[in-house]
Formats: structure tokens, C-alpha cells, sequence
């Protein structure tokens, strides 16, 4: 899967027009900050994590970082990035690129609360130059069965 497939998804909710293609990189959150012209915190980063049943995507605000004992709480395992190698098989999506949308196996996503004091954020669309701006509410739409969580640290409210 990839932006086609993203694009395919978002084409389904009237959405295609949204995707957003740079001509540079947005695989990180500064070079997606600077692509978009926003603060880095407004990136909606997309987290995949080792689960024991396959991998936890996570989605977190630009800023935040997984905090080990919320996330131990959370989900009852470490949190372990998936290795380089296993992030497109498992999620569908090439690293610098991952995000909530048209997931392969439908793995499960959460949503950190990290998002929810923006008006809008900015998750990839499946390669590593594309976003979308949406609402938290709107995430919550159009990802797969989210689920709202506190699992991160360094980020501030604002």
C-alpha cells in the first residue's frame, strides 16, 4: 500500500483533493513542518510499535515522544519500534510515510491526546512527501476504530 491506496481511501469520503504531494521530503516531522510551513508540534507523527499480536500504530503530536511507563500501562508490552525492514510489511506504508489510513491487516490505532489541543494536524498519506490537514475529530473519522490515549511526555499544552 501507498498514497495510491491513501488516495483511494480519501477518494471514497470525498477527501482525495485534501492529499497533499510535496516536490521535497516530508519523511520527518521538521522536514514535514518545513514542507508545510507549520511548527514542528502540528505534525501528526505515526508511531509503529511491536505488539504481541502484530504492530500498535500510534499517532502523537510532532513534539511528544512515547513515555515507556504510560505506554507499558497502556498496552501491557515495551514499547519497541518496529525494525526498518518491517515497517512497509507490516503496515503497508514505506518509513517516512507511515500513517493511520488504509493500513494493511488493519492493525490497531490510538490517537494521543498529544493532538488534541491543535485545530489541526498534519499526518502522511502513505510516502514520504504527502499530508493532509485534518481536525482531531476528523482523525477520529477517518482512521479505523481509533482510540483516544495518554502515552507520551515533552509536549506542552498550549
Amino acid at each position: 500500500m501507498s498514497i495510491k491506496e491513501v488516495k483511494a481511501y480519501f477518494k471514497e469520503v470525498g477527501r482525495e483533493a485534501d492529499v497533499l504531494e510535496f516536490e521535497v521530503s516530508s519523511a520527518t516531522v521538521s522536514l514535514a513542518a518545513e514542507a508545510l510551513g507549520v511548527i514542528p508540534a502540528r505534525i501528526a507523527k505515526t508511531i509503529s510499535i511491536k505488539g504481541k499480536e502484530g504492530p500498535i500504530i500510534v499517532v502523537v503530536a510532532g513534539d511528544a515522544s512515547i513515555d515507556n511507563r504510560k505506554f507499558k500501562d497502556e498496552f501491557a508490552v515495551k514499547a519497541s519500534m518496529l525494525k526498518f525492514d518491517e515497517v512497509e510489511p507490516m503496515t503497508g506504508h514505506p518509513v517516512g510515510g507511515v500513517c493511520p489510513f488504509a493500513l494493511k491487516h488493519n492493525p490497531p490505532v490510538f490517537l494521543d491526546v498529544s493532538l488534541k489541543r491543535f485545530e489541526t494536524v498534519f499526518p502522511a498519506c502513505g510516502s514520504a512527501n504527502s499530508a493532509i490537514e485534518l481536525t482531531p475529530d476528523e482523525l477520529t473519522q477517518y482512521v479505523n476504530e481509533p482510540k483516544w490515549v495518554d502515552v507520551c511526555k515533552n509536549w506542552q499544552q498550549d
